[in-house]
């Protein structure tokens, strides 16, 4: 296969014209290696359009009705197809906070569907996010309190057994007894993401310093930046940690967003969508952890007021964050792909449409972002 006249992302994060060529699921270098088998070719013609690799999500917890945390082999396929047909290619959705039992069968559902063949139509899943359970309660969010835990190695290690090693983002509140030993012990393991925290700066600076690395949805569920107690917002800045934006237009404010960026750049900040079941779906109500949720547009809520995720996929966070935000393309489509790759450790397969790398492609009219056609493993897939 080859795309010609698309305005192709390079990895130096740039917009080029240039034909990407594809033989089976993988880019290659050379319209030689593409056409190799000519009767079997094809040509897209990508006038008008941007070329993009397909996206990665590494914090959502469902779409179309399902939940990840249903832990059952209809769920993962239902979301997965779901995100494929809304180009994302890679998905790492996440727990909530829920019982050791609850939280295994998740674990073992996630094992046996990346044990078995991957189907065309449905995105990877790469693992799991692990959301919960050992945040903390003043900061709980949507997570149900009564499964809150301190941070647990033993339990850990039970559920990433269970998973068979999948576990790729363990979210943890530093403030919390035994947060610390808990990120000294499993940094090498998986990514340490602060979350659901009243941590104050000094404490989550100690935290990086023992091996976190990563925040979850920055400034949500964490106490404010402000000029006297700047707390996770700026120790995270100073720590050069990666921080994750979801930017649906509800969690965070766009001049936020555009401020983020200054301050952060866009080689640390990585877009998720923190979806739940209702994406994909009508106004209604669901439940999101068990707990029930009022959706209404992008508005998803507990029946406090509490926002419970969002009810946006990836693609339609990307393209807000460009569209009504004011970020620039190169730096959105960069959240959305190379850097949740170089995350969770899957930059040598995917983030980038590098030849030897997978072939997942997205391509989005110039004019709106509108999406004209998604290729998932070299193949062309309905969206």
């Amino acid at each position: 296969m080859i795309i010609k006249n698309a305005e192709v992302y390079t990895e130096e994060g740039k917009f080029e014209k240039r034909d990407i060529f594809i033989k089976d699921d993988k880019f290659v270098a050379t319209a030689e290696e593409a056409f190799s088998d000519t009767a079997n070719s094809q040509t897209i013609d990508g006038t008008g359009c941007y070329a993009i690799p397909g996206l990665i999500d590494i914090h959502f917890h469902g779409c179309v009705g399902h939940d990840f945390c249903d832990g059952t082999k209809e769920a993962i396929d239902a979301m997965a197809r779901y995100e494929a047909s809304v180009g994302v290619g890679v998905i790492v959705p996440a727990t909530m906070t829920l019982a050791e039992d609850t939280l295994t069968q998740v674990c073992r559902a996630a094992k046996a569907y990346r044990e078995c063949p991957l189907p065309s139509d449905q995105a990877e899943l790469w693992g799991i996010n692990m959301e919960g359970p050992f945040i903390a309660e003043s900061k709980k969010g949507a997570q149900n309190p009564e499964f809150l835990r301190k941070p647990d190695v033993e339990m850990f290690e039970r559920l990433n057994d269970a998973s068979g090693g999948a576990v790729r983002l363990v979210d943890i509140a530093p403030e919390t007894e035994g947060a610390m030993e808990f990120i000294r012990k499993e940094k090498d393991v998986t990514v340490l993401s602060l979350a659901h925290t009243a941590t104050d700066y000094d404490t989550a600076m100690e935290a990086f310093a023992n091996g976190a690395s990563h925040v979850t949805h920055l400034y949500n569920a964490m106490n404010p930046y402000t000029h006297r107690a700047p707390g996770l917002v700026s120790a995270a800045a100073d720590a050069r940690a990666e921080v994750e934006l979801i930017c649906d237009g509800v969690h965070i404010h766009p001049s936020a967003v555009r401020t983020t960026f200054k301050i952060f750049g866009d080689d640390k900040i990585i877009l998720i969508s923190d979806s739940m079941m209702a994406t994909g779906l009508e106004d209604g109500e669901y439940s999101l952890g068990g707990q029930p949720v009022k959706v209404r547009g992008n508005l998803a809520t507990l029946h406090d007021g509490t926002i419970a995720g969002s009810a946006t996929n990836l693609l339609d966070c990307m393209r807000t964050a460009v569209l009504e935000m004011n970020i620039p393309i190169e730096s959105a489509v960069k959240c959305a792909t190379v850097n949740p790759a170089k995350s969770v450790g899957l930059f040598d397969r995917y983030g980038s449409m590098t030849p030897g790398k997978v072939a997942n492609v997205v391509l989005l009219k110039k004019d709106g972002l509108k999406t004209d056609r998604i290729l998932l493993r070299g193949k062309e897939i309905s969206c």
